[in-house]
């Protein structure tokens, strides 16, 4: 009997440089949990036939920062087959416009079209659906997709099959347990196309804290719902299996996923029983040293770096962004333990906060590179993402706000702040790379790494990728790559297509041009290294940052702001009350 073919293509879309032109790479950055959670769900309807045993899948896995969008090819397969769809995976707002432009197309010639992820859940979960781009999408006929897939996916297949797909599928109240469910997955020739041979999955989703710039807690929700050790142990060896032995837990704060410590116990037991070569980058909260065992465990598992939302390290920026889980007076202690286990430390930093000025942040720069032992620090504007509490005061407030989405990717400028003007802003964002960043600062951290175990070398390709990517490429660190590749076709609409004469002479030329300057880049930071490498006396380095925390921390540059005397009085306070030692003042 001859099968019926269903054609799935699931596409996560890339977003535009500010030339129009998407963001693509020979070899990108860490691939899309999303694109693999999908992925591993729709081979699990797969087994199952959940069309009947008369339909046969061809399913395709495209991420658009390493593999060019052909539509009209895709257009053509789909039509070939006897049903279909195309499935935007894990869209972010960046990233909605790009797949507006891949959709149009596909929907003009009557192809069934969905869009899923952040935007979409975002806005359901914050706005209602009172979002522009999210009411054009919907009169083109795209289905949307708001919630989380499992267990939901087979329904939208089975709807598609028979051509009935609903305008929306909204599951933002009904979050789903992920335990024990078809676990995240992408095939090695996907994952092949990264720049360290990298996958991803999350152990769990959702976050307990409230911080107004995050999405997370209104599109995951602040329940913690997590996958068994079994699940990540079956992920670890599936892909150990086709040769990926490197892993990006996308979990927001892993440290808050309340099996940390039996997953963390079976892949110790993997690695420390069996042998098994393979390590990871989590991400985490500044208190995460704090719970017993925790770091070290996480080092014994394969942890080689973590990202930490440091944010800022004015206490009041953190407070006004109900970041109050992180604590000034444990950065140190926290960075320290991470060294003590020969962990790359990642900080992300966030610019624009109401009180900041040019002169304080470029002061606040200066503090951390001399008294806080992390290693790389990746700058951010503030931004009102859409599905974050800032976005929804601002929508309702009616507070001007960049209309055009793309520009929502933490390093554009997207609303006014109160004491800098858009260039002031701008100029601050580009002056912290280069401060953080100079010769200097790099043989600091180099020679901090040195003395505590860290490969100096490692360090030298991540410093070089870091600034490489803001200086020669224009991107983010967290959206660079290697070999930037540009095809003519694939440009914002709106801006038109250049004349071949004038685009290929001036990619190839740009190209050859990037070279030598990465070139040049790798080279500079590398006599560093070389420097550091030679100095016999590198193993007796030491300095502020390094030095243990001691009863005389306060007396550190970082708490004598008016802002960090005022919290510390709170917080002695508060210490006192807890201990009952002092009495809480009553309120008339």
């Amino acid at each position: 009997m001859t099968k019926r073919i269903f054609r799935l293509y699931l596409i996560k879309p890339s977003h535009y440089d500010d030339d129009g032109y998407v963001i693509q790479w020979w070899r990108s950055p860490i691939p899309s949990n999303s694109l693999a959670a999908v992925y591993g769900l729709a081979r699990d309807c797969i087994a199952r036939q959940v069309l009947g045993p008369d339909v046969q899948f061809d399913v395709q896995v495209i991420d658009e920062t390493n593999t060019e969008v052909h539509v009209g090819r895709i257009a053509a397969q789909i039509e070939a087959a006897d049903a279909g769809m195309v499935m935007l995976v894990g869209v972010q707002s960046n990233q909605f416009p790009r797949a507006l432009d891949i959709a149009r197309p596909l929907r003009a010639r009557g192809l069934q079209v969905g869009i899923g992820g952040f935007h979409v859940s975002g806005v359901i979960s914050m706005l209602n659906g009172e979002d522009e781009r999210f009411k054009e999408a919907q009169a083109l006929g795209i289905s949307m997709f708001a919630g989380e897939a499992e267990g939901r996916l087979e329904a939208v297949l089975r709807d598609a099959n028979v051509g009935t797909l609903q305008p929306l599928y909204n599951f933002m109240n009904d979050l789903p347990g992920i335990e024990d469910t078809p676990v995240p997955f992408l095939p090695a020739n996907h994952v092949g196309k990264t720049a360290y041979n990298l996958t991803s999955f999350d152990a769990g989703r959702g976050c307990p804290y409230q911080c107004s710039f995050c999405t997370i807690i209104n599109v995951q929700g602040r329940k913690s719902r997590r996958r068994s050790p079994d699940d990540v142990e079956k992920i670890v060896r599936d892909n150990l299996a086709q040769g990926v032995r490197r892993f990006f837990i996308t979990d927001d704060n892993f440290a808050r996923n309340k099996d940390w410590e039996p997953i963390l116990d079976r892949l110790i037991a993997m690695r420390e029983g069996e042998k098994l070569d393979f390590n990871f980058i989590i991400q985490v909260d500044t208190l995460c040293h704090k719970i017993e065992n925790f770091v070290e465990k996480c080092a014994r598992a394969g942890v080689k770096r973590v990202f930490i939302g440091l944010e800022n390290v004015n206490p009041a920026n953190l407070m006004g962004a109900k970041k109050r889980q992180n604590k000034i007076t444990e950065y140190r202690t926290m960075l320290l333990a991470w060294k003590a286990q020969h962990v790359i430390t990642y900080a992300g930093y966030i610019l624009g906060f109401p009180g900041d000025t040019p002169e304080r942040i470029a002061h606040d720069i200066e503090v951390i590179q001399r008294e806080l032992p992390v290693d790389l620090l990746e700058f951010f504007f503030l931004t009102p993402l859409p599905g974050s509490e800032d976005h929804q005061k601002l929508h309702r407030s009616g507070v001007a706000m960049d209309e055009d989405l793309n520009r929502y990717d933490l390093n554009h400028v997207t609303t006014a702040h109160p004491l800098m003007s858009r260039a002031e802003w701008e100029k601050v964002y580009a002056d912290a790379w280069m401060q953080y960043y100079t010769p200097a600062h790099v043989e600091t951290i180099m020679r901090r790494a040195a003395v505590t175990g860290i490969s100096t070398a490692n360090i030298l390709l991540l410093v070089t990728w870091f600034v490489g990517s803001v200086t020669i490429e224009g991107v983010h660190p967290l959206e660079g790559g290697g070999v930037r590749r540009k095809y003519r076709h694939a440009r914002r609409p709106e801006l038109g297509l250049e004349s071949p004469l004038v685009f290929y002479p001036r990619y190839w030329a740009e190209t050859v041009g990037k070279v030598f300057a990465w070139a040049a880049l790798y080279l500079k930071f590398g006599m560093v290294l070389r420097r550091v490498d030679k100095d016999p006396a590198k193993a007796s380095y030491t300095d502020v940052a390094l030095t243990p925390v001691s009863e005389q921390e306060e007396a550190l540059e970082m708490f004598q702001s008016s802002d960090a005397q005022a919290w510390l009085k709170q917080e002695k306070r508060l210490d006192r009350v807890r201990h009952g030692e002092d009495m809480p003042e009553s309120t008339p």
